[in-house]
Formats: structure tokens, C-alpha cells, sequence
């Protein structure tokens, strides 16, 4: 469960930080048209914004205009901060017929920003713009979710064996200081063959096991041990163990009961639940 969230969460992630194309290319077209208005051009169209790759994007212009280096630099940084887009990106704005960088700048929250040409003003021409929105470094989650998945399964198979061996030790433990230990009230005992039915208690003891029994188990093996020999009705043990309680049960239950009864006494051979047709069971000793 565990995995499936982390990698559910690596995945929301990267998908938090992808920028929607259809939203990135009315920046970048917003962003070409401030330029032209700061040309003094309010007329002319920024022609539709090709991406050149994954993270390479160039606006272009139907017709040509000259600007100030500055506007451009100004005008992007504004618009991305803005706009809460990529916060590393290289700007480089080309002489469309000889395809020549004519004026570029880097803004890096890493290595520092790069803007050259301040103040440089450009002459009328045909330009595009190209941006690059430099990739985010970012811890790969992956190849950390690869080394824990193995790991994990590694410390589980070293650490499980001993584990089930101390849980077992244990139990190995209570069951002897059980089976050894005196039961309070050791004199109130009901003998039924060779068990020991001790009512206080709810359990059946033979030798050295203890066996103990469910409180409508006791009950049930109560009313028998006062009547053996005799034939108890079924509806007197409905009654006793559950009707009396307001719970209403059908004589199925009854037949449950009495064969997880008959499986606890089955060691003693003496020690018998006669099924008597129409009526209920005999518990019968001998």
C-alpha cells in the first residue's frame, strides 16, 4: 500500500509540474505582442508559436520592428514571474534570413543571470524570438523507489524468520505456564471421565492440556453435566444459552454447538453426546 502511494505521489508530482501547453503558448504570443506595442507597432501579428522541442519554444512576427534590447528583457522576466512559469530559461532573439543570434540572455536561479547588450537598440528587421525553459533538476524518486522496494523485501525475509521463531517461543511459553499453572478455584470441578470441567473458569483440563471453552460452550456442557444420563430438550438449551440473553436462534444452532462440544471432550472415549431424534441430545459418561 505503502508503494502504490509513493508512486501514486511521484507521479502527481511531475504532472504538478508540467506547464500546459495551450496555457505556455498565450504567454509566449502575449509576450510577443507587448513587444510590437513597445515598438509602436499596435497593427501588425505575432504569427503562431512553434515549439522547436520539448522545452524549445520561438515566437515570430509578420512583420519587421526595431526595439531596445531592455524591452525584451524586462518583458520576459516580468511575464514568467507573472505568470509562475519556468524561473531558469535562455532567450535568444535571431536575424530571420541569416538565422544569427543577434542578442541573447540566461536568467539561472543557479549559476546567476547573464544579460548582456543592456540598452543596445536593435534596428527595423525580421526577428524571432527562441526560449528555452531550461529543465528543473530534479530528485528522480524512481531509482529511489527501485533501491527501497528490494531493500525492504530483503530486511523483511531476515528479520520474518526470527520473528515467527520469538512469536512462537512465546506462545510454546504461556501454554506450558498455562498447562502447569494452578487454576483458581482448582477444588470447584465438575469431573466428566477423565476431564475436569471447571465451571468458574470455562475450562475443560485433562493431564497436563487445558482446553478452554466459550462462554455459551460452558453453558451448554453445564446443563449437560447436571443432567448426564438424561435426554435435555432442545428448546431448554435454546432457551438457557441464548433466549434467555433476548437473542432468538433456530435448533441449528444447537447442533453447532454440541459438535464443537462433542470435538473438545473427543479424547476420552467414555465421554459421549447421543443425538435423540425429535427431542435434543443425552450426555452420556461410560
Amino acid at each position: 500500500m505503502a508503494i502504490a502511494i509513493l508512486i501514486a505521489a511521484v507521479a502527481f508530482s511531475n504532472k504538478k509540474n508540467d506547464i500546459p501547453a495551450n496555457h505556455l503558448e498565450v504567454v509566449l504570443r502575449d509576450i510577443g505582442h507587448e513587444l510590437l506595442l513597445s515598438a509602436k507597432d499596435s497593427s501588425s501579428r505575432v504569427l503562431p508559436v512553434k515549439k522547436i522541442n520539448d522545452h524549445t519554444y520561438q515566437i515570430s512576427f509578420q512583420n519587421d520592428f526595431g526595439f531596445i534590447s531592455d524591452s525584451l528583457i524586462n518583458l520576459v522576466q516580468r511575464t514568467f514571474q507573472k505568470n509562475a512559469l519556468a524561473k531558469d530559461y535562455i532567450v535568444n532573439l535571431r536575424n530571420c534570413k541569416q538565422n544569427e543570434t543577434v542578442f541573447a540572455f540566461e536568467i539561472n536561479s543557479h549559476t546567476g543571470d547573464l544579460t548582456p547588450c543592456r540598452g543596445r537598440k536593435l534596428d527595423v528587421g525580421c526577428y524571432v524570438i527562441e526560449i528555452d525553459l531550461l529543465k528543473k533538476e530534479q530528485f528522480n524518486f524512481l531509482w529511489l523507489l527501485l533501491l527501497i522496494i528490494p531493500l525492504g523485501v530483503l530486511v523483511f525475509y531476515m528479520i520474518n524468520p526470527f520473528r515467527k521463531k520469538e512469536v512462537q517461543e512465546v506462545q510454546e511459553e504461556k501454554e506450558e505456564e498455562a498447562a502447569q499453572e494452578p487454576i483458581a478455584g482448582s477444588n470447584d470441578y465438575i469431573p466428566l471421565g477423565s476431564f475436569q470441567f471447571y465451571t468458574g473458569n470455562n475450562v475443560l483440563k485433562r493431564e497436563h492440556a487445558t482446553i478452554p471453552l466459550s462462554e455459551k460452550e460452558a453453558k451448554a456442557l453445564k446443563i449437560f453435566a447436571e443432567n448426564i444420563n438424561q435426554i435435555v430438550a432442545r428448546e431448554k438449551l435454546m432457551k438457557e444459552i441464548w433466549e434467555d440473553e433476548g437473542i432468538v436462534v433456530i435448533s441449528r444452532n444447537v447442533d453447532v454447538l454440541v459438535s464443537k462440544l462433542r470435538k473438545k471432550l473427543s479424547d476420552d472415549d467414555s465421554v459421549k453426546f447421543i443425538n435423540v431424534h425429535g427431542k435434543g441430545y443425552k450426555f452420556v459418561i461410560g
